[in-house]
């Protein structure tokens, strides 16, 4: 039954939104960034404008982020205080590590969160646009490696997975109704 109990408040902490990341009010949004932090096209274009001009200056001095790791910086002129950039893999067929790698944005990205003291964050799909990650896999593992994170850390208290559109919502929610059940 600990087990159980244990699960479920897990699964509280994760939550499937419909809407646009940059108008999330959390603490920290996390981009989908390029290698360079520079503003870009989908997700990161759109943070970027809405953030202003100061976050790509300020991401300029972070000297790029290799794929699946995660650098932050302050949220500009965004509602949530920080932007957590990730590098997602750019998606080959499968056979060249990109789950990995996918996993490793989400569990680098709450590990800086968690170190920075962030209570809430949002995440995209990560690497479901023009990078060509499959978006059911991708859903799956994202929810597994911030499940696997929040099991073993109080931070952050809540992870919104913020889907842009009604397909990419039902892919989310179906990959987090799969998970509230194995337990």
């Amino acid at each position: 039954m600990a087990d159980q109990d244990k699960h479920a408040r897990i699964m509280e902490r994760i939550r499937v939104v419909q809407g646009d990341i940059t108008k999330m009010k959390v603490d920290a949004i996390v981009n989908a960034a390029n290698p360079w932090l520079s503003p870009g096209g989908g997700v990161s274009g759109a943070i970027h404008r809405a953030a202003g001009p100061a976050l790509a200056e300020e991401s300029s001095t972070l000297g790029g982020c290799p794929t699946g790791e995660a650098r932050i910086t302050g949220g500009h002129d965004l509602p949530a205080c920080h932007v957590i950039h990730t590098v997602g893999p750019v998606w080959h067929g499968g056979d060249q590590g990109e789950d990995g790698m996918l996993a490793s944005c989400y569990r680098n990205s709450l590990a800086l969160a968690a170190d920075h003291g962030i209570e809430t964050i949002a995440f995209p799909a990560i690497s479901t646009g023009v990078y060509g990650f499959p978006a059911e896999r991708a859903a799956r593992i994202a929810v597994d490696a911030i499940y696997e994170h929040l099991a073993s850390h109080t931070l952050p208290k809540r992870v919104d997975l913020v889907a842009f559109g009604a397909e990419a919502e039902d892919l989310l929610a179906s990959a987090l109704a799969q998970k509230a059940e194995s337990a």
